[in-house]
């Protein structure tokens, strides 16, 4: 019987919902991968913390390999760096382009890859999370997400191709799609605006993500699954 703890790896997880997931997962008794271009070494002996551009060629190999090499093994990848570029859309620039590209879709490639090769070499299946937003499903007039859509929207996509792809060999793919949560990039909303914008009447927490990417993560005979954490953005308003 496999009894070495199960190991989840997290990219952006310096703050915010990343770092909050990190906490989350060593709670359910996981080793961590962290991941994020700026963070500190972890004291905690069951956390890898790695500072890495998850853009660059070969990242994902490196850092996956980095996390097998320290807990022997990969259970669980949460793609969850990602960037939002609010811009009318013929305002963007190139730079714009390549980095929100770079981010939201080579970053997943890269770790997407890599981890799921790391699950397949070894019995057990595994568990890959992407973070999407309810942009891609209910456009906002208030809101210029272009890109977000463009690339997000991709994820959504790919969720459901892996998922089919990978259904018989035990690995699941499933996404949470996002409204406004309260992070470091929205820390307040002093006139109410964010919290208008959903039709609960308030902000997401971390927490509201975190729940849901914990049941995801214990729920088997869920795969290929677009999970709407946002207050009901994306049933209508």
């Amino acid at each position: 019987m496999d009894t070495a703890p199960k190991v989840a790896v997290i990219t952006g997880a310096s703050r915010g919902i990343g770092e909050a997931l990190v906490t989350a997962y060593r709670g359910l008794g996981y080793a961590v991968t962290a991941i994020a271009r700026s963070i500190r070494p972890s004291h905690d002996p069951g956390v890898l913390a790695l500072p890495a551009d998850i853009t660059e060629r070969g990242a994902g190999a490196r850092l996956v390999d980095a996390a097998v090499g320290r807990f022997g093994r990969v259970d669980t990848l949460v793609n969850n760096a990602g960037i939002f570029v609010s811009k009318p859309f013929t305002e963007y620039t190139d730079e714009d382009f390549e980095k929100v590209t770079a981010v939201n879709l080579r970053g997943f490639f890269e770790l997407s890859r890599a981890a799921i090769g790391a699950m397949l070499s070894r019995e057990g299946g595994g568990h890959v999370v992407n973070i999407s937003t309810s942009l891609v499903d209910n456009a906002d007039a208030e809101v210029n997400g272009a890109l977000a859509s463009l690339t997000k929207g991709g994820l959504n996509a790919v969720t459901k191709s892996l998922a089919i792809e990978y259904a018989t060999r035990g690995i699941r793919v499933n996404a949470v799609s996002l409204g406004v949560i309260r992070t470091p990039m929205h820390p307040t909303d002093p006139d109410g605006f964010q919290a208008a914008r959903h039709p609960v009447g308030r902000m997401g927490e971390i927490d509201d993500v975190v729940r849901a990417i914990l049941y995801l993560e214990r729920a088997p005979f869920v795969t290929g699954e677009i999970s709407h954490v946002d207050g009901g953005q994306s049933a209508g308003h």
